[in-house]
């Protein structure tokens, strides 16, 4: 097989600083203007900052085995190449001032020399002008999941009216359906549909079991669907360690969250503080671009958190001290709300962590976040794969995706993907039709 030669765009090793070591036995080569562009980039505080210095680090280990001008042979049999070629002139369309076409210019210049050339970028935009170009464009393929097919949390299954019953009597039924653990399912009677049962599949026994908190009140709220009771389950149980709850607007991802986080936190004490967390910004800047002190700068993008909060000690115990009742939980840190910025070198020991918006995370930045997870923490991640406003992410390729697909199976981790929101029938409405 002919020798491929992978030029890589910047928003790649953004993704994955070692975006580079996957392309095998070929030749991997990064533009100069990649070069100046990563430099531009690590001088900022936000997580693309973060992910440049990485990729220069990465790139630093590898300068005392070779030069970059020349090729340096990869552990995988492949070489990388640092690209310095001339630049040839685009259609008086192309500005030459634009790292993209600088980019683009490097990929045609080898094409014309005889390389089988393929750019790898996230860029759409880019895609579609090489491609105009005549030079093949791929997105980067390595961390992507099909959405469409993945894996939902819960299974419906058809069963005897005789195999219900006796799950009704002993609250457990074994099973040699191939289930994942901690998957839910929806058992029908075979020959009356309208009779039902739902467990949770224990991947130690090879049991499905009965729920323990589907009819329970938690801070006010009663689960108002069976997507609902499910994620209950893998709320309050002490056993799973790692949530992620996914699916359309309206659904209760938050809120449910929350409420199961001040159950946990606030009446059973078992951990020290509630901790909420969410992407700043879906394009990328930092916090330090918004004005004010750091509390008033998350404060402004926490509101809907606020909001949630503000529901559930009112639903809980309501009177006219609401607002009263919540200063003080974040006064006696009880709750804390942070930036994601600020989480980087932080150890996270017996805390209830919420990570909202988690669809707008790049697979590396979700490893790196739940790796400060302490001995005794939870973390909950919540989003919609769909309202991703991350200009180089989609449903397949962002971080919660990712960690859907390669947690499932785990027995300290569960999943749910909702399909029903209980907002109002408006919501309902615009989710499906618009």
């Amino acid at each position: 097989m002919a020798t491929k030669t992978f030029i890589l765009d910047t928003n790649v090793l953004i993704h994955d600083p070692k975006a580079f070591l996957s392309f095998e036995d070929n030749v991997v080569v990064i533009p100069m203007a990649v070069i100046e562009e990563l430099d531009t980039l690590k001088k900022f505080t936000d997580e693309r900052a973060r992910s440049a210095r990485a990729v220069s680090r990465n790139l630093n280990r590898l300068a005392g085995t070779g030069k970059f001008s020349e090729g340096i042979n990869l552990e995988n049999g492949g070489r990388l190449l640092i690209g310095l070629e001339k630049r040839l002139d685009l259609p008086y369309d192309f500005s030459n001032s634009k790292k993209d076409n600088l980019i683009l210019s490097d990929a045609l210049t080898r094409k014309k020399r005889g390389e089988n050339v393929i750019l790898i970028t996230k860029d759409i935009n880019l895609r579609i002008k090489s491609e105009v170009m005549g030079v093949t464009a791929m997105d980067y393929e390595k961390e992507k999941v099909k959405y469409e097919s993945l894996y939902q949390g819960w299974k419906e299954i058809t069963i005897s009216g005789e195999l219900i019953d006796k799950f009704y009597k002993n609250r457990s039924l074994e099973t040699n359906v191939e289930l994942q653990a901690n998957e839910f399912v929806l058992m029908k009677d075979s020959s009356n549909p309208s009779k039902s049962a739902i467990g949770k599949f224990d991947k130690k026994s090879n049991m499905i079991m009965g729920l323990s908190y589907k009819e329970g009140m938690v801070w006010g709220l009663k689960p108002l669907n069976t997507e609902q009771k499910f994620a209950f389950e893998l709320l309050l149980s002490d056993n799973i360690h790692l949530v992620t709850l996914i699916g359309v607007p309206g659904a209760g991802k938050t809120l449910l969250s929350l409420a199961a986080a001040l159950h946990k936190t606030i009446d059973k004490k078992l951990y020290r503080r509630l901790l909420i967390t969410k992407p700043v910004t879906p394009v990328g800047k930092d916090i330090g671009f918004l004005p004010g002190s750091k509390e008033e700068k998350v404060s402004q993008w926490m509101g809907s958190i606020y909001d949630n909060l503000e529901f559930l000690v009112d639903k809980n115990n309501p009177d006219d001290s609401t607002e009263e009742k919540v200063n003080y939980f974040f006064d006696s840190g009880k709750i804390e709300m942070e930036a994601l910025a600020f989480l980087r070198g932080r150890s996270i020991p017996k805390q209830f962590i919420i990570i909202d918006d988690a669809q707008n995370l790049t697979p590396h930045e979700i490893k790196t976040i739940i790796s400060r997870a302490g001995e005794g923490s939870k973390i909950v991640l919540t989003g919609d794969p769909y309202q991703i406003d991350n200009p180089y992410l989609d449903a397949d390729s962002n971080g919660l995706t990712y960690l859907v697909e390669r947690f499932k199976n785990q027995e300290i981790y569960g999943h749910l993907n909702f399909k029903k929101t209980e907002r109002s029938m408006l919501a309902a409405l615009a989710g499906e039709l618009l």
